[in-house]
């Protein structure tokens, strides 16, 4: 059979497999720096909506005290017209007047802190300092993450207004 040409073996070698490889690796590794920023900013952003989720309520609770729709506990000395915890903004209040026992809610569910993935948030009260680490226990003006990490662009997540 001299005039039939010879069929190569199936298969690849070894130095074409360890390009191959190769590539792959160099390829990975410069998509996932990419990959890590991505994600990070993604939980920056439910961060910031779930901070303004939770500071909205607690305004539009200061607002309906102000306005008189809502009282009792909420008026004691000290309060300022503010939450005593955010329990209270899922819970709802009694409405001023309002005989059938209908409540005024501020909020569906205590969001998640995506840094911690905890429902746990630091507290500041009307009275404590603006960069109070613990919560006076009067009343909710603000809230922050207890988070200790620190944000892409150089903050830290719990000083983030």
């Amino acid at each position: 059979m001299a005039g039939r040409p010879r069929r190569r073996d199936q298969g690849f070698s070894f130095a074409e497999l360890l390009v191959v490889t190769t590539i792959i690796l160099v390829l990975a590794g410069a998509v996932l720096p990419m990959v890590r920023f991505t994600v990070q900013r993604q939980r920056e952003i439910e961060l910031r909506r779930a901070l303004r989720e939770v500071r909205t309520a607690i305004d539009k609770y200061k607002d309906a005290v102000d306005q008189g729709k809502i009282g009792g506990t909420d008026n004691q000395l000290g309060s300022e017209g503010y939450p005593p915890d955010l329990e209270t903004l899922v819970e709802g209040v009694t409405q001023v007047g309002d005989a059938s026992g209908k409540k005024l809610k501020f909020l569906r569910r205590i969001p998640v802190d995506p840094m911690t993935n905890s429902t746990e948030w630091g507290l500041r009260a009307y009275q404590d300092e603006p960069d109070a680490t613990s919560w006076g226990g009067k009343n909710v003006f603000d809230i922050y993450t207890r988070s200790e990490g620190t944000a892409l662009d150089g903050t830290k997540y719990r000083d983030w207004d």
